[in-house]
Parts: C-alpha cells; sequence; structure tokens
C-alpha cells in the first residue's frame, strides 16, 4: 500500500511545481527616440540630449553627433527635452585623429534648453521606433 500511495504522490508532485512555471514575458520592439538637433538657422548642435518623463525619470544623457541623436529605452508618454551642453572648457590634447570617430563640431545649445523648468520642448514617446528632430530657437 505505501508503494501505491508513493507512487501516486510523485507525479502529483510534478504537477503541482511544473504549474507555477510560466514562459518569459516576450519583449516588443525596443522603444529608440532618434533624430536631429538642430539650431533655428540650420547649424547642427553639440552637446547631449536628456529626455525627462512627468514622474521626473530620465533618460541617460545621449550624445549629439553630427547633429543626431539616439536614446534607447526614454521614458513613454510626454516628456520634457533638454538639450545641454558639453561643457567642453577644458582643451584636449593634441593627438592623432580616431578613425570613424562622429564629429563633436557645432554650436552649443542656447542655456534655457539645459534646465527643466525653462526648456519649452516637449515629446509623446511611444513605445518602437521614432524620429523626432529637435529645432533649438
Amino acid at each position: 500500500m505505501r508503494i501505491a500511495f508513493a507512487g501516486l504522490l510523485l507525479p502529483a508532485a510534478f504537477l503541482v511545481a511544473g504549474g507555477g512555471c510560466t514562459s518569459p514575458k516576450q519583449k516588443g520592439p525596443e522603444t529608440v527616440v532618434s533624430g536631429t538637433v538642430k539650431l533655428a538657422n540650420g547649424d547642427p548642435v553639440t552637446g547631449n540630449v536628456i529626455f525627462v518623463g512627468a514622474d521626473g525619470k530620465s533618460s541617460p544623457p545621449a550624445l549629439i553627433a553630427d547633429g543626431k541623436y539616439d536614446i534607447p529605452n526614454p521614458p513613454e508618454g510626454k516628456v520634457k527635452i533638454l538639450v545641454k551642453s558639453m561643457g567642453m572648457g577644458v582643451p584636449m590634447k593634441e593627438g592623432p585623429p580616431m578613425k570613424d570617430a562622429p564629429s563633436m563640431s557645432g554650436k552649443p545649445p542656447p542655456p534655457k534648453y539645459g534646465a527643466i523648468n525653462t526648456t519649452d520642448l516637449e515629446y509623446e514617446v511611444k513605445p518602437g521606433k521614432q524620429t523626432h528632430d529637435i529645432v533649438l530657437k
């Protein structure tokens, strides 16, 4: 009798243990916002772009290289956009040019775009890949 009872418990244990297993959630497409940052006269801007969500969480600073930026996984929903100067007041040492390095030439952004309380730049981030060009006046 004990053997028969034990034989029933073993399959039941597997059913209970296996019942809690779930397949991993499938991730949807990665959210990425890409675009250009220019002054109203068309000059490219150099610096960083940051998206700040309504909850105050922000994306890591995205480097503006060759007037272009990419922000992977920004906060979704309505965001404020900051465009900050890189503060490159310290000259770099001369050296050989880096192969395939992005150009860091461009104009610094006007200071008003560098603070959450003075920027007027906003955007609605949706899931998936999207383009948003930023023009600074």
